[in-house]
């Protein structure tokens, strides 16, 4: 088995690899659309904090910290939510463009797993067919109006769960999503915000504390 350590060096050093090897390709963009969205979710209740999500794009640019802060969740009262598994059709999740990049090759993400707590990270290799599905317009009637319009699926969705889960699908407005890749992610060894807040992560919700303390976390369901 590969230490987690090692792991994060080889990481690492790929993301300096495609940083300095893109350089010369540089203004060759390949989007349709002026700029594609990078979005964050997690199940029911199993609140995360995204400490960073850093994007190389396929020219070698570094986008540092695209993404940060809370992933889109639903913690509805009275424990009606169900966290077992994912929708079939996630949404664009919480998230923003990313602006000036051309469609990304790598993603590093570092978060925190608020109901272990757990501080996770993971290198996503974001493939060719994926890339091959967001350059991709498809005519459809998005209004309901009788009007055909073209849309893409200029959104990449992550979906971070408990164990250190990262699910990936490409969506778009009209579109529906596409499961691209999924992530063993592995346990940061300096704990939360890189080992600055003396190993203490961001507090649960009163929700998803009682959620987890009466139903406990469904591992293996992601």
């Amino acid at each position: 088995m590969i230490e987690p350590s090692a792991l994060r060096r080889c990481g690492i050093v790929f993301l300096l690899m495609l940083s300095l090897g893109g350089c010369t390709l540089a203004g060759s963009r390949s989007l349709p659309y002026d700029a594609w969205r990078l979005g964050f979710g997690a199940p029911s209740y199993m609140e995360v904090w995204i400490e960073t999500a850093d994007v190389v794009d396929i020219n070698g640019y570094v986008f540092r910290r695209a993404g940060s802060g809370t992933a889109a969740i639903s913690t509805p009262a009275n424990f009606k939510g169900n966290p077992s598994g994912w929708p079939k059709n996630p949404a664009w999740g919480k998230g923003k463009y990313v602006r000036g990049a051309d469609l990304p090759r790598l993603l590093y993400v570092r978060w925190q797993s608020l109901v272990e707590p757990q501080t996770y990270e993971a290198y996503i290799k974001i493939p060719e067919s994926a890339r091959v599905l967001m350059r991709k317009g498809e005519k459809l009637d998005c209004d309901g109006n009788g009007k055909l319009i073209t849309d893409y699926r200029e959104a990449i969705v992550v979906g971070l769960a408990p164990g250190g889960i990262a699910k990936v699908w490409v969506t778009g407005p009209c579109l529906s999503s596409i499961e691209v890749a999924r992530v063993q992610g592995t346990v940061n060894p300096r704990g939360p915000y890189e080992g600055k807040s003396g190993g203490h992560h961001r507090p649960l919700t009163e929700e998803s504390k009682a959620y987890v303390e009466k139903f406990g976390v469904p591992y293996g369901s992601w």
